[in-house]
């Protein structure tokens, strides 16, 4: 299904299940699709919802508009629209993660419970991270010939798996879902620090991080130090992409925490 705001479509799955609203969010450069595995371990307790965030997947590929608010303002038209008059158990990964905890803090009517793996609020004062992401993208040599192809290019890991099958067939071979500049952009408003927002955000919240994730333990210990009624959770066994390479562990903490009951606000 759509979603439209202006002239940007997003796309939702609605993968069905009965009970409260799980709305997931991906990560940078990836789609609803990787997180598809989450979504049906989820669907006995919960209906669930996966948005293509503005700029991937099958949502508009070249929004004009990369901003975090715009990203924030989607997820908000996604759950008024698609959960009318509830609130909803977000959760979101990476920049995904980003997204939903600053939904939260904008929207905290419309999300009664928060979960973010492997997202910080710190930002990256290197721009030059931005850019070489973006020329990381940039230098992907497609269209590729066939999946042999791409997988030859970017590997056989876990994320690798699931950029190989995130690719789009095209009449000239398979191509990203995304353009190399909306990346390089979207990630460059991810590396504003955003301290307010988190240490004033009401929402009951779990952070979760992979032992091998992309933060180091100081990054991850002054998250729960500006906001110490956050809830940790560790996967030692996991890296940055702990739905794909841990997932019996990603499940286990997420169900745990969503399944459980909360008070109304954090303690």
């Amino acid at each position: 299904m759509i979603v439209r705001r202006g002239d940007v479509e997003i796309a939702v799955t609605d993968r069905g299940g009965d009970g409260p609203v799980v709305v997931l969010l991906h990560g940078l450069a990836g789609s609803s699709r990787e997180l598809l595995p989450t979504a049906d371990a989820l669907t006995d307790r919960f209906r669930v919802l996966l948005v293509d965030q503005r700029g991937h997947g099958r949502s508009t590929r070249r929004p004009g508009d990369t901003s975090r608010e715009a990203f924030v303002g989607d997820v908000v038209a996604v759950i008024e629209e698609l959960a009318p008059g509830q609130r909803v158990r977000l959760v979101g990964q990476s920049m995904g993660a980003h997204t939903a905890f600053l939904a939260a803090a904008a929207r905290p009517d419309l999300v009664d419970r928060l979960v973010m793996l492997e997202g910080i609020a710190a930002g990256d004062d290197r721009p030059e991270a931005a850019r070489e992401l973006g020329a990381y993208f940039d230098s992907w040599p497609v269209p590729f010939a066939d999946e042999a192809a791409a997988r030859s290019f970017l590997g056989d890991g876990p994320l690798s798996v699931a950029l190989v099958n995130d690719l789009e067939r095209t009449s000239g071979g398979l191509r990203p879902r995304f353009d190399a500049d909306v990346m390089e952009a979207t990630i460059l408003a991810v590396q504003a620090d955003r301290w307010t927002e988190w240490e004033n955000l009401a929402t009951p919240t779990l952070a979760v991080f992979g032992g091998h994730g992309m933060f180091t333990a100081e990054q991850k210990d002054e998250l729960i130090r500006r906001r110490p009624a956050t809830r940790r959770a560790d996967i030692p066994s996991a890296s940055h992409d702990a739905h794909l390479d841990a997932f019996g562990e990603w499940i286990e903490v997420l169900r745990e925490y969503l399944v459980a009951g909360f008070p109304a606000a954090d303690e």
